[in-house]
């Protein structure tokens, strides 16, 4: 799929675009690049939607000339994006990326018709992802490195065979210039700007956690307070880690597309 480009405030947010129909949106988390939806699209697309996967700012083939990076920067990217393809669209976040969702479903409800959440970040965790920030910050120039390596650990279930192929992109995105600094940036941002619209979100909801996701103490409990302050689904899935659709598509893309299919059917 060829890369198109969307210009925003600052810079350049790179995406793709396949398929027919409705369209869904898939935001990958900090530090990735939306080449981590390559179980997901398949599956959307042969479903009979339109599903466009976009980098982060100062991600993947993004441009890391913007002044402002995190959750709330992320959501105008979506929201522009949603707007430019010709929405409403279903979102499909993945960490990060979910309280990005968050954010666009509580400030434009009408853009944002329903929302799958994987591995979701829409409020600060204890504390064990700060710490690692702040060692890579730390480390630099041997954070993209370490990254990497860490990287791993978010798949404690069956890793993907092609998990060295996607972690490479991650380096090679990271290599370029002024990404590092986005993405330490991104990570230091934080998700008060979510948790404080979760409230004010209407749109269906599917949230989507691993029982084995590193960044959890208590993975199936941060699932149900996210599940319950949304008022959606929950799909708990055993041994997954941080990325259970990469992990267990065959679990998890039947129902993101059952998802879907509901949302779409009341639109």
């Amino acid at each position: 799929m060829a890369t198109s480009y969307l210009s925003v405030d600052g810079g350049r947010i790179a995406y793709e675009v396949t398929g027919e129909g409705p369209l869904v949106v898939c935001v990958p988390g900090m530090g990735d690049v939306r080449q981590v939806f390559r179980n997901t699209v398949p599956a959307l697309v042969n479903a009979g939607y339109r599903v466009a996967s976009m980098d982060l700012r100062g991600h993947g083939e993004s441009d890391a000339t913007m002044t402002e990076y995190g959750d709330a920067a992320t959501a105008r990217d979506l929201l522009a994006l949603i707007a430019h393809l010709g929405g409403p669209a279903i979102v499909v976040g993945s960490s990060m990326g979910a309280g990005v969702a968050v954010i666009a479903a509580a400030e434009a409800p009408d853009a944002v018709s329903g929302m799958a959440l994987a591995g979701p970040f829409v409020r600060n965790g204890p504390g064990g992802v700060a710490k690692l920030m702040a060692r890579l910050a730390l480390t630099k120039p041997w954070g993209p490195g370490f990254w990497a390596s860490y990287y791993k650990k978010f798949y404690p279930g069956r890793p993907p065979a092609d998990l060295a192929a996607h972690i490479d992109l991650i380096s090679q995105s990271m290599r370029r210039p002024g990404h590092w600094k986005a993405f330490q940036r991104t990570a230091f941002a934080g998700h008060d700007d979510a948790a404080a619209r979760v409230d004010a979100v209407r749109a269906p909801v599917l949230v989507v956690m691993g029982d084995k996701d590193p960044d959890w103490k208590d993975p199936a409990a941060e699932a149900r307070w996210v599940a319950d302050a949304l008022h959606g689904e929950l799909l708990l899935v055993p041994g997954a880690g941080h990325y259970p659709m990469t992990e267990y598509p065959e679990t998890v893309n039947p129902a993101i597309v059952t998802f879907a299919d509901t949302v779409s059917a009341r639109a």
